[in-house]
């Protein structure tokens, strides 16, 4: 199996099957984002306890990359400490915009949308997940 294939089907399991995805009705969740360029659509509600986030819900609309890199997000995130997850964030971030490198292994699954930053316009798509945990943070004062 080739690499590429590799990454792939990263993506296309975390889009066919989002990990911590809930239906969340319109005005019930914390963070609402659209990009209006793409039609990129998360809602995101997230909990925090004893400085960890303990749960997280997703409700993706869109292409494969955003609802991928949400549902990783997700999964990475539930059980660390805030501020682990928010430094997380902002480096995730920070690499699509030029930023250090994040080593393979800090990537983990996310591995597979590496090579999004070759296409300007699709950086928002894999971001759009992390922007949506750190403003959450952020909103519950974390």
């Amino acid at each position: 199996m080739e690499i590429d294939d590799f990454y792939q089907e990263i993506i296309l399991d975390h889009y066919k099957s989002p990990r911590h995805a809930a239906k969340i009705p319109d005005g019930a969740a914390m963070i609402d984002e659209e990009n209006p360029t793409c039609g990129d659509h998360i809602k995101l509600n997230a909990s925090v306890a004893d400085g960890k986030v303990s749960d997280i819900q997703i409700d993706c609309g869109g292409c494969a990359i955003c609802t991928a890199s949400a549902s990783i997000m997700a999964e990475r995130s539930v059980g660390l400490p805030v501020a682990e997850v928010r430094e997380y964030a902002n480096r995730f971030i920070g690499m699509f915009r030029g930023g250090p490198e994040m080593s393979d292994d800090e990537l983990g699954d996310l591995i597979a949308l590496k090579g999004v930053r070759k296409y300007p316009l699709r950086v928002k798509c894999a971001t759009m997940g992390w922007h949506a945990i750190d403003a959450a943070l952020k909103k519950l004062g974390e």
